[in-house]
């Protein structure tokens, strides 16, 4: 399984309307993809602009089928015109 963790920095008056175009892509996530297993969007307790997304993903065909679809394309420059600085992205592999 592969984890795929982003650290998101969102300008403040636009945090609700970033939260809004993830939860559209992640409802769009859930319904079209039985390869991802977690697609979720946390926020920072002490830093309310600080979002982390956490994915899981059974296999790498999964997180490319992600990577690829449209409605995953068509949001990252919804999504941009909301971010405070570039995200970090780590991809991480599941020991076990």
């Amino acid at each position: 399984m592969i984890s795929v963790i982003a650290t998101i920095e969102v300008q403040a008056p636009r945090a609700r309307e970033f939260e809004a175009i993830f939860l559209e892509t992640a409802a769009k996530v859930k319904a079209n993809e039985p390869g991802c297993l977690l697609y979720e969007l946390t926020r920072c307790r002490n830093e309310p602009n600080r979002y982390k997304g956490i994915e899981l993903y059974r296999d790498q065909a999964a997180l490319d089928q992600h990577q690829t679809s449209d409605y995953f394309l068509a949001a990252l420059p919804r999504m941009g015109a909301c971010l405070a600085a570039e995200p970090t992205v780590e991809f991480l592999d599941v020991v076990g």
